[in-house]
């Protein structure tokens, strides 16, 4: 059996869902494990406690591991402790040990295991590539329970599909504290926004750009721009359905976040733009050929403004 750890926030949520659902379409015995949402004291390390979101999404279906399944492959549940003999047995012999644990941007072993337990955020765009057409079909967002955030929400969406939209996601919020700041900062730089508007324009003349950030004041003082629109009318519990409207934009343009990510991959569009940042975190470094394989049909650029293998 293979168990799938589930934790984060929803984008990281919908990756190991992802990741799940392709190993159960190769015909690989999958649980997901959800307990670190059961027990507070396993969120210590995070800002904002984190809620699990899959379990609203209407089509979303997956078996979930029992304490005693988790047990049976990792060897203890994550709200136990490690017994001393398990610890003592994976320093002695490495092989035996059930836990794989990301520690690269793609592991393709993953799709080789029968007994595994799997710790990570599978980010990377070749895990599940093959079946987002898939997934699109079945992720369908919860009806909006407030008439009227409801009825904001269908007025974008309308005018999202009759412009030549696309979806900017500027996150700021948790990315600012000191120690967040040293692992995600400086990436989506101004000069990054500047390339990817300029790439859609160029284009996409007439486009306009709908800005998503967990820091609205923000992008008003920053972005202001005839072609510009600021979407402020989801939040608290209604934050998953940003992540609905980036999916209604023709093109989207991602901050290295997972949701502005899954905002695009839910984007039903053929000819859809997606831009990305050529990192995610910075103790990462882009070869160029690696990432165009990885995450094929996506723009990169730096944090400089450049186009990873292009002239812009």
């Amino acid at each position: 059996m293979v168990i799938v750890k589930v934790m984060g926030g929803l984008g990281n949520q919908l990756q190991q869902y992802a990741l799940y659902k392709k190993l159960e379409s190769m015909g690989k015995d999958v649980r997901l494990d959800v307990s670190w949402f059961k027990n507070d004291d396993l969120q210590e390390e995070v800002l904002a406690k984190r809620e699990l979101e899959l379990d609203n999404f209407d089509g979303v279906s997956y078996k979930e591991a029992t304490p005693e399944e988790v047990r049976s492959v990792r060897g203890w549940t994550l709200d136990e402790k490690e017994p001393f003999k398990l610890k003592l047995k994976r320093k002695l012999m490495p092989a035996s040990n059930m836990i794989f644990a990301e520690s690269d941007m793609y592991h393709g072993q993953v799709f080789e295991f029968t007994d595994k337990y799997l710790e990570g955020y599978w980010a990377c765009e070749k895990y599940y590539a093959d079946i987002l057409p898939k997934l699109r079909q079945e992720i369908h967002f919860p009806q909006i329970k407030d008439n009227a955030v409801a009825s904001q929400n269908e007025a974008l969406i309308h005018k999202m599909e009759e412009t030549d939209s696309v979806s900017v996601h500027i996150r700021r919020g948790d990315y600012l504290d000191a120690t967040n700041r040293v692992i995600f900062g400086g990436i989506c730089t101004q000069d990054y926004y500047k390339a990817a508007i300029a790439y859609i324009k160029e284009l996409n003349p007439n486009a306009t750009f709908f800005f998503f950030s967990d820091d609205i004041s923000y992008v008003r003082e920053h972005y202001q721009d005839s072609s510009y629109e600021i979407v402020d009318c989801n939040h608290g519990e209604n934050s998953l359905y940003d992540m609905m409207l980036m999916s209604h934009c023709k093109h989207n343009i991602c901050a290295n976040s997972t949701f502005s990510f899954w905002g695009a991959r839910l984007n039903q569009g053929a000819d859809k733009i997606m831009i990305r940042p050529s990192i995610h975190k910075n103790m990462q470094v882009c070869i160029p050929e690696q990432m165009q394989e990885l995450w094929k049909g996506w723009v990169l650029i730096t944090p400089q403004g450049k186009v990873v293998g292009g002239e812009h």
